[in-house]
């Protein structure tokens, strides 16, 4: 797999049950045709965009087994890093901070650690990786914030409240947590069973402070518990 994005053609991409009807009805908006002149035209200028698969979570987690969303902010914009999945790096890849730390949230002792960054296992067994935006330029955080991918992502969101159940939704940080508001009320009208946990970002800058550090938050062993309940096996690794 190419470790950069190529080309803009979302129409010809592959995605699993449940999302095309939300992809089509974004791409028909200003705000989709928007998006995509912007991503064809930075690739025209050359411009370096990870990750080569941007709609990847789709791909991998249907959305009627939707069981759990972690939910992140910009892909990785490190050469090689962003595999499309929020906070999972390829295979090979060294493990950035922030995943470090869910990984020690999550296992406890290192040796019992995975002995790669890719989450994609997780994906395939029911869990959401999204980032609110989809794609990023090297070495440049947030170059694509505000581009169109927040209204696409935010409609993914609705769509995943009103449809999976139960499910629960890890939001870590600021950015994350101010789409609570979203989840509850279109949950609760679809009369969802949901389950939303929320810490501070895994960052090493805020992992281990108030008001409420990830780190020791035991949101993983939570939302285990929580689907177990529900006949639902574990969806972490």
């Amino acid at each position: 797999m190419s470790e950069r994005l190529r080309s803009w053609p979302p129409q010809r991409w592959t995605v699993a049950e449940g999302w095309q009807p939300v992809l089509d009805a974004f791409f028909a908006t200003a705000q989709g045709h928007a998006l995509s002149h912007f991503l064809r035209e930075r690739l025209a200028q050359g411009a370096v965009v990870y990750p080569p698969q941007p709609l990847r979570a789709l791909e991998l987690t249907p959305l009627p087994q939707v069981r759990a969303v972690v939910l992140g902010q910009d892909p990785y914009h490190g050469p090689g890093q962003a595999e499309g999945l929020a906070f999972s790096v390829a295979a090979g890849v060294r493990l950035p901070p922030s995943l470090r730390n869910i990984y020690a949230e999550l296992y406890g002792d290192r040796s019992a650690w995975p002995g790669h960054g890719s989450l994609a296992d997780w994906a395939r067994r029911g869990v959401l990786l999204l980032n609110t935006s989809l794609t990023v330029e090297d070495g440049q955080p947030g170059s694509h914030a505000k581009k169109g991918w927040e209204q696409l992502t935010d409609a993914l969101l609705e769509r995943v409240a009103a449809t999976a159940s139960p499910c629960v939704y890890l939001l870590w940080g600021a950015h994350a947590q101010a789409k609570a508001p979203l989840i509850a009320r279109v949950a609760a009208a679809h009369g969802r069973d949901t389950l939303i946990l929320q810490a501070n970002h895994p960052s090493p800058l805020s992992a281990r402070r108030p008001p409420v550090p990830f780190l020791g938050s035991g949101h993983f062993r939570q939302a285990g518990q929580w689907l177990a309940e529900r006949g639902v096996p574990s969806v972490f690794g």
